[in-house]
């Protein structure tokens, strides 16, 4: 009796049939032209790049028009992947948990086909951004259909240092608005990447409130000032010959 035959293994996903850079891409088999954006498009998927960059942690990063290879007839780019930074264990890099489409003018249905491609290959959620609708969509393996999301909505995920809200995945909003300034702000505080320059911006201002303190005690004084010698301190020796002058009432 013959065994049955052992399920066929995926190829990596960065093994690639489709040529790096070509205009192509292939679904089921086809090969597909993946033509260029017009002006909607192109601001979505910049504006797209921007909030994702912002908010995935370090273990994670963000691609646009990666191409992915699902299986041995799949090989195609979605707008933009949410990867791990960690490689695999043969030195490529990991299949993407996060994938996003933008839809301006093409078709559903290559976005479908890709959707249904991703998530049987593993990514664990795929979004899709209907650019003329302002609408985001998510793919759900239950229904085997989009689902609509709210626009006062957030995508709550282990990739992201904070929940990233809906809103800024409006071409309404996605470039132009401080809505959307705001929550890159937040997502980049929550990943602790602006604590140095916070910290910089508080030194600096005390350095300044410390340069004008000196300059007022000189005033009182009839001392020159050097104004070149005072930019070179830092806040911890501005303080001390402020200091200095109140006590000696002259330049050490």
């Amino acid at each position: 009796m013959t065994e049955p035959a052992a399920p066929k293994k995926s190829p990596p996903v960065d093994d690639h049939i489709v040529r790096e850079g070509a205009r192509y891409e292939v679904i089921h088999g086809r090969l597909i032209m993946a033509p260029p954006a017009d002006e909607p498009h192109g601001r979505a998927h910049t504006g797209l790049a921007y909030v994702l960059a912002a908010h995935v942690t370090d273990a994670y990063a963000v691609a646009l028009d990666m191409l992915t290879r699902t299986s041995e007839t799949n090989d195609f780019a979605p707008d933009a992947s949410v990867y791990p930074t960690a490689r695999s264990e043969s030195g490529g890099r990991q299949l993407e948990e996060l994938a996003f489409e933008i839809v301006s003018q093409q078709s559903m249905s290559v976005s479908t086909d890709k959707a249904r491609e991703l998530t049987r290959r593993g990514v664990r959620r795929v979004f899709c951004i209907l650019v003329r609708k302002a609408r985001v969509l998510e793919w759900s393996r239950e229904t085997d259909d989009w689902t609509l999301m709210s626009d006062d909505g957030e995508i709550d995920d282990r990739c992201f240092a904070r929940p990233l809200p809906i809103r800024t995945l409006s071409i309404r909003t996605m470039v132009d608005t401080a809505s959307t300034d705001g929550a890159v702000v937040a997502a980049l505080r929550a990943r602790g990447a602006l604590r140095e320059l916070e910290e910089q911006s508080r030194a600096e201002g005390r350095a300044d409130a410390l340069r004008d303190a000196i300059r007022s005690l000189a005033a009182v004084l009839d001392l020159d000032v050097d104004e070149a010698h005072l930019a070179s301190l830092d806040p911890d020796a501005l303080d001390a010959l402020r200091l200095h002058l109140e006590r000696e009432r002259r330049w050490p």
